[in-house]
């Protein structure tokens, strides 16, 4: 039985954000501080990554431990009262987890996924796994792969530099 009524339980469910949360916005500072830049939410992936890195196709999701269940953690266990209301839905979120991960790997996409309670705990070890996981920050991953690729004769050095040069950068910069 819930202690809540019922418009009063919807105002709480309604006050629980998908984005922009504390957590997320927490790890947002952590990896630009890193050097990494990104996009947000992009809804033409599947599952709507948190964290998106394009050039890198790789992705990240930082999952709360109540709502994706996350094993072992005080937080993802499922609450004592309408079990039989939230094991189906926890269990619903859990397969959509799984499913939108097999998706992106097989587009072809890195996948990282980070619970909240990590990112509280160790954000020491959190900050290792990104950088693990994203390689070196900025362009130097970039300006790495164009070189093997002119080397190779691939691209031309012009095709490099109108692609990672600002367009206001002086034109006489050679790479």
């Amino acid at each position: 039985m819930d202690n809540l009524s019922q418009k009063r339980r919807s105002d709480n469910m309604r006050q629980i954000r998908s984005n922009d949360t504390g957590p997320e916005l927490t790890l947002r500072r952590l990896i630009h501080g890193m050097g990494y830049r990104f996009r947000l939410h992009r809804k033409e992936l599947p599952g709507t990554p948190d964290l998106v890195f394009p050039g890198r196709k790789k992705v990240v999701f930082l999952h709360g431990c109540f709502w994706h269940q996350h094993a072992g953690c005080r937080e993802g266990r499922v609450p004592g009262t309408r079990r039989e209301y939230w094991e189906p839905k926890l269990a619903r979120n859990q397969e959509r987890d799984a499913l939108a991960q097999a998706k992106l790997k097989s587009l072809g996409w890195g996948v990282l996924t980070l619970w909240e309670c990590e990112l509280s705990k160790n954000a020491d070890g959190i900050m290792k796994q990104i950088g693990q996981f994203l390689g070196p920050p900025g362009h130097v991953q970039a300006l790495a792969e164009h070189s093997e690729a002119i080397l190779k004769g691939r691209k031309s050095p012009a095709a490099i530099r109108k692609r990672l040069l600002p367009k206001s950068a002086d034109s006489n910069i050679v790479l």
